[in-house]
């Protein structure tokens, strides 16, 4: 008997027919969960009858989570355009967009899952000294299945990764209209995707349904709603005191990571300008006043262009 253990765990992307191996911290989680519906069995002959009837013919979209630290030599560099970039099509002259789809692997010590059509919902940044620069991902998938033991070859041409891997300490850089962005204490960005899944429930095929093997399952979605939003806290000071009860709904922000030990000046390792955003600032009371800044993005374009510098 062998046990697998989340620390020998390893993530794979396949990606238009590429494959990735991807390092995560040991924040990996994934799980899909069947949809159960129930019916009253008493009748008006049998009143004993307290329990209620169960059906399963379907699962629900699966999840999945995991934390990517990103490094200098940038081999993880696909999860950005995964998070950031979509697919458009044209079809009669309607324009539609989807989020890029992948096929995730995780394989343990003894066994090979598989979720495939995976999709990146939302991708969280924290611009902080304190802790390594990374993306904690969170994201849907259509179906979860068990595709061999630990020595399945997952598919796709295995992408070259760098003999070494460098974690990055970074500050935040922050440019917002004119406003006065020293004394920053944290930044974060958040870029959130809402879909709704495509009704996949019939009866005829829930009449066929034996096991997991022939359920029903998710395959299409709407996207909803993409918004990136966040927060910029700092130190309230005599210079930036007449802006705690600012507010705007067409500001220019941009945040850049520059690496610890490197000037402001920078280039940066990464870098995102939203225009425009609207933003609301209030103040916080405590043994150090402080005020925050929270900003939604109000621009459709595409997140991609939008990452001016990751390098």
């Amino acid at each position: 008997m062998s046990y697998s253990f989340l620390k020998e765990s390893k993530l794979y992307l396949v990606y238009g027919g590429n494959k990735y191996r991807i390092h995560t911290t040991s924040s990996i989680t994934f799980s899909q969960t069947f949809a159960e519906d129930s019916y009253p069995v008493k009748t008006l002959h049998d009143q004993s009858k307290m329990f209620e009837g169960s059906t399963i013919t379907k699962a629900n979209p699966a999840d999945f989570s995991f934390v990517v630290p990103l490094t200098a030599e940038k081999d993880e560099s696909i999860v950005i355009t995964l998070l950031s970039d979509l697919d458009t099509s044209v079809a009669s002259g309607i324009t539609t967009q989807q989020l890029k789809s992948f096929d995730m692997y995780v394989q343990t010590g003894s066994t090979t899952f598989k979720l495939e059509n995976a999709i990146i919902t939302q991708a969280d940044f924290n611009f902080t000294e304190k802790a390594q620069f990374a993306v904690q991902i969170t994201g849907k998938g259509t179906k979860l299945t068990r595709a061999g033991n630990e020595s399945y070859t997952i598919p796709g041409s295995a992408q070259s990764e760098s003999a070494t891997r460098t974690p990055l300490l970074v500050y935040p850089v922050i440019t917002f209209d004119s406003l006065d962005m020293s004394a920053i204490l944290s930044t974060s960005l958040s870029i959130t995707t809402e879909v709704s899944w495509t009704p996949y429930d019939n009866l005829h095929e829930s009449l066929l349904v034996t096991g997991s093997s022939n359920a029903m399952y998710p395959s299409t979605y709407t996207i909803e709603k993409r918004i990136a939003s966040g927060a910029i806290e700092q130190y309230q000071t005599d210079n930036n005191i007449t802006q705690f009860d600012d507010f705007s709904t067409s500001s220019n922000l941009t945040i850049k990571a520059v690496e610890l030990g490197k000037a402001t000046s920078d280039n940066g390792f990464f870098q995102i300008q939203l225009n425009p955003v609207s933003y609301t600032a209030r103040a916080t009371v405590a043994e150090v006043y402080k005020q925050s800044y929270d900003f939604t993005s109000t621009d459709n374009t595409a997140l991609s262009t939008r990452i001016t510098q990751y390098s």
